[in-house]
């Protein structure tokens, strides 16, 4: 048995960033002993039904998560400066009320935040962060981006602003 945890984990349904097939993602979990395991593609939740399920069949607990696009506002179609930086975070549902929100913000971010990708703001995280675990996501993430710079200071305000939008014990870095 093994307490490690991916938490962030992309499957083919990360067009363009991920190959591995849902079931080999699980049967590789399952080969190392691990109890849990997220499912984080980029901009979707294709594959979390699928997921879910075999996960359940495997004894493995399914941890249904998305990588999201977060720009300065999302309703702007323009390549201005100020609205060019894109950084991802990655959300996890903690209840059914964080599926639903991801849900919600899947769908806003593509249909209302398309621009070359999907795309949410902080007001709509702000609108539907609960029951979610936000992580700072990779190298792209906006505190990440900042460290790279030795913009310590703006990366300390952009972590306390994601705790003040996901609440206490809800962001990670």
């Amino acid at each position: 048995m093994s307490d490690f945890v991916h938490l962030h984990v992309h499957s083919h349904f990360s067009l363009l960033n991920a190959l591995p097939k849902v079931d080999d993602l699980i049967a590789e979990a399952k080969k190392y002993g691990m109890t849990s395991l997220a499912l984080t593609d980029t901009s979707n939740m294709y594959g979390a039904v699928e997921f879910y399920v075999h996960a359940k069949d495997a004894g493995i607990k399914a941890i249904i998560g998305v990588e999201l696009y977060v720009v300065k506002d999302h309703t702007s179609k323009t390549s201005s400066p100020d609205d060019r930086p894109r950084n991802t975070i990655v959300l996890l549902a903690k209840n059914e009320r964080g599926y639903l929100n991801l849900l919600q913000l899947i769908s806003i971010g593509q249909l209302d935040g398309f621009y070359y990708k999907a795309r949410v703001d902080k007001a709509l995280l702000k609108k539907y962060g609960e029951g979610l675990i936000a992580l700072s996501g990779n190298m792209t993430g906006e505190i990440p981006a900042n460290l790279i710079y030795d913009n310590y200071e703006a990366a300390k305000a952009i972590a306390l602003d994601y705790q003040t939008i996901f609440g206490e014990g809800n962001f990670y870095l």
